[in-house]
């Protein structure tokens, strides 16, 4: 658990009906964290809650709509309980033709990114008040991205599911950087970090697919190998480098956590370096004012 938290610990995890998100929830309330998890699907939030056990809860959260990131921040503000971990988790991958959220951004970087963005500028009184930990999950596909595509954030001109997909977990992992830097700058107490599962075996391999009436070439492959334990791993595995980074009293903000084993695919977790297309600043705060334009939201001191 956060050190600074041992007893009534309140955790939130985006995506935790399913996959590392679930995996994370369990671990967490196992460690007697109060865990919430938001999810679109309610009765999956049920079956989740049944499998998390412990103290759990849902709350109603769509993150591809900025209405209802809203809505899910204005209820957690009105029952007022500070939030000391929050794992950015959820995430769509790998449509093979282009989708939009409701508000008409391409559905990885409306999902993955802004929907995060404006869920942490809509409880950041909560985070502050907690003295959060936030982590962010990053993705390997991140380090084929070498830099924002600013002439066309939202692949409208050339989609590609890939570079779309990891465009949006490059600006996650920005993001979270951003955010433990503007925490230290402005006293919030917040401290920010980033992880990413390496290769590990989930629904997310096929959600995004069935989405274009396909599959993912990976998914067969995947659960094949992943009792083998690499180049793939189970969830128990995926889930170790952001239980790291959410609860380890090792684990700094401004720091990036992923699996120690051969090509970063499995393992326990280790300190990484940011990838090459994160490790400017100036990049960072320029998606920062952009994602908040585009997310219509602010921060305390944002100009």
């Amino acid at each position: 658990m956060n050190p600074s938290h041992p007893h009534g610990t309140l955790a939130v995890v985006t995506g935790g009906s399913d996959g590392i998100g679930l995996g994370l929830a369990r671990r967490l309330a196992q460690s007697g964290a109060e865990v919430l998890i938001p999810v679109r699907d309610a009765a999956k939030g049920r079956v989740a809650l049944e499998r998390i056990g412990g103290t759990a809860d849902t709350r109603a959260l769509d993150l591809a709509s900025l209405e209802s990131v809203a809505a899910l921040a204005d209820r957690l503000t009105a029952e007022g309980r500070p939030i000391h971990i929050l794992v950015n988790n959820a995430a769509v991958m790998t449509p093979p033709t282009r989708h939009t959220t409701v508000d008409g951004f391409e559905l990885q970087f409306g999902t993955n990114h802004l929907g995060h963005v404006a869920l942490v500028a809509g409880i950041l009184p909560l985070l502050i008040a907690g003295a959060a930990r936030v982590t962010t999950q990053s993705a390997l596909a991140a380090a084929m991205v070498t830099g924002m595509r600013w002439d066309d954030l939202q692949f409208e001109q050339d989609y590609r599911p890939w570079p779309a997909y990891g465009q949006s977990k490059l600006a996650a992992m920005l993001f979270g950087l951003e955010l433990d830097r503007r925490s230290r700058d402005r006293g919030w107490g917040i401290t920010s970090n980033i992880a990413h599962p390496g290769f590990t075996a989930t629904n997310l391999q096929s959600a995004g697919p069935r989405m274009g009436g396909g599959r993912s070439p990976f998914d067969a492959a995947f659960r094949l190998l992943a009792p083998l334990g690499w180049p793939v791993q189970r969830v128990d595995g995926g889930l170790r480098p952001a239980l790291h980074a959410a609860t380890s009293p090792d684990a700094r903000g401004g720091r990036f956590y992923g699996p120690r084993g051969w090509g970063s695919l499995t393992g326990a977790a280790r300190e990484q370096r940011v990838y090459r297309g994160a490790r400017s600043p100036e990049e960072a705060a320029r998606l920062w004012q952009v994602s908040c334009t585009l997310a219509g939201v602010s921060f305390p001191g944002d100009d």
